[in-house]
């Protein structure tokens, strides 16, 4: 056999192994794979882990033995990725991805967040990748879950709990993120500083003064700017409200007016609605 002949066959043992290697038969998976994902204030939260089921088993002080550290799912360990800082039961947490382990115990639960996220499982697990631990308190579900799940509950402009459920039970966590320093400084960058000639940004900019109660005087200037460059019947009607919050109650009454019949002609019940019942407060 010359040497061409023996290159020639083993490359073609070579692409035999191959071929046969990548022909798996693909089965569904005892703990499927899931991936989650929030838009928690401005931040992007999202979790990837395995889902395992109970199949008649007990789950937590048996399966899951009470004290021991836990992937907080199957297979891989779970991780928990944060696109900005944000802070978990009132501790910081710089932006990055985590490993999201747990202790369980009957009466409370530890959550460690790891910087190590390339373990099988809690294999390997050590305290000294902990980024932080806490404690908090298991609850009853209303139902049984067969299947672990974890979501998102409690969501508000800044904040959400995560939430961990499997068998009877339920854990969650706070999570806490950065918004009002981020827009103020959006606005001041956009609005303050730049005298932009977009009305929106105008709207905006006032929309979030009035909403979270500051200085009512600059967002009743902002509205009135909006309003002059780009009459729509959502900015009279924020002019509306923020005219009397100011006690200008006659002028509310007819921006209120203004904006209800400027919203019949667009053929818009929702905010003739919302115009009817601020006048009707204000009367």
């Amino acid at each position: 056999m010359n040497i061409k002949t023996r290159i020639l066959t083993l490359l073609l043992t070579v692409l035999c192994l191959t071929v046969a290697e990548a022909q798996q038969i693909q089965m569904p998976q005892a703990s499927p794979s899931a991936q989650i994902s929030q838009k928690v204030g401005l931040t992007d939260v999202t979790v990837e882990y395995s889902r395992p089921s109970m199949r008649g088993r007990k789950i937590f002080g048996e399966l899951v033995p009470f004290g021991d550290v836990w992937r907080t799912g199957a297979n891989a360990a779970t991780t928990i990725t944060f696109s900005t800082d944000v802070k978990l039961e009132g501790n910081d947490l710089p932006a990055g991805t985590y490993a999201l382990y747990s202790i369980p115990r009957k009466d409370d639960w530890t959550i460690i967040v790891s910087s190590n996220t390339k373990l099988w499982g809690a294999v390997g697990y050590t305290d000294e990748d902990d980024v932080m631990r806490f404690r908090v308190k298991p609850g009853k579900t209303g139902q049984r879950y067969e299947t672990m799940e974890i979501n998102f509950v409690d969501i508000t402009d800044t904040g959400a709990s995560l939430a961990i459920k499997w068998e009877n039970t339920r854990v969650k966590f706070r999570i806490e993120t950065e918004v009002d320093g981020i827009v103020m400084d959006q606005i001041k960058d956009l609005v303050i500083d730049q005298q932009p000639t977009n009305p929106g940004l105008y709207y905006q900019a006032a929309n979030y003064y009035f909403t979270n109660k500051k200085d009512m005087d600059q967002a009743y200037e902002w509205i009135v700017k909006s309003e002059e460059d780009d009459p729509k019947y959502w900015t009279m009607h924020l002019k509306a409200k923020i005219e009397l919050e100011l006690g200008k109650k006659k002028e509310a009454i007819e921006s209120a007016k203004k904006s209800m019949d400027m919203a019949k002609e667009a053929k818009n019940p929702d905010y003739v609605g919302l115009n009817e019942r601020l006048i009707k407060s204000i009367r």
